[in-house]
């Protein structure tokens, strides 16, 4: 067989769990902005819990294959928020990092609450299946805001840097905006080049506590 049944099992895991991280986060993103005073996208559907209004085609096949990735960017007028400008972006930026963690930590309760265990993951069929769910959904979850955390662009822990450091530093950060994707894609690809993953090597560590955390 070209698959197992573990690698079908996790294959499904990975896909459910892409649906809801993505999904929530591109949806957190739009309805902050809504709140805020920028009807944009919730206009464009973007206010919606339908995986395919969010799903974007590269950013879904880089998780699946580097565990790292995005979804379709959210549409933001930064005039019509109100914090407006750079603040008001920020606060919108990041609320979809805050929603894959709370969400993480949602998904994760039957674990904390000891219903679900790393042993009884190991037997019989309906328990591993379910808890192989669940603990996906959590660890794409977090791995997802960590990763979105970076302050690069033209991910959200840029924007949130832009918003919340002081003016001078913020300047300088925001000259960096045009190398961003260039940064990024050195970042994923750092193994191949120079032999160590500066990624792995920053968000693994960070991503593994925070898990730890919501986990219990």
């Amino acid at each position: 067989m070209l698959f197992s049944n573990a690698t079908i099992a996790q294959l499904l895991a990975s896909v459910i769990a892409l649906l809801i991280a993505f999904t929530t986060h591109e949806a957190a993103h739009a309805l902050v902005a809504s709140n805020l005073g920028d009807t944009t996208a919730k206009r464009l559907g973007r206010l919606s819990l339908n995986p395919l209004a969010h799903l974007d085609p590269l950013g879904t096949i880089m998780i699946l294959v580097s565990g790292f990735g995005w979804g379709k960017p959210v549409p933001v007028n930064p005039y019509n928020l109100r914090p407006h400008g750079r603040l008001g972006m920020g606060l919108v930026a990041a609320a979809g990092p805050i929603s894959n963690i709370l969400l993480a930590y949602v998904f994760a309760a039957p674990f904390r609450a000891g219903l679900i265990t790393m042993d009884m993951m190991r037997g019989g069929m309906l328990v591993p299946a379910l808890g192989q769910v669940l603990l996906t959904v959590v660890q794409l979850n977090i791995y997802l805001a960590v990763f979105n955390l970076l302050p690069v662009a033209p991910l959200d822990g840029y924007r949130v840097a832009v918003g919340l450091l002081p003016p001078n530093w913020a300047y300088a950060l925001s000259r960096t905006e045009r190398y961003g994707p260039l940064i990024l894609l050195f970042l994923i690809l750092s193994g191949g080049f120079i032999r160590f993953d500066l990624l792995g090597a920053t968000l693994v560590p960070v991503a593994r506590a925070i898990l730890g955390m919501v986990l219990g």
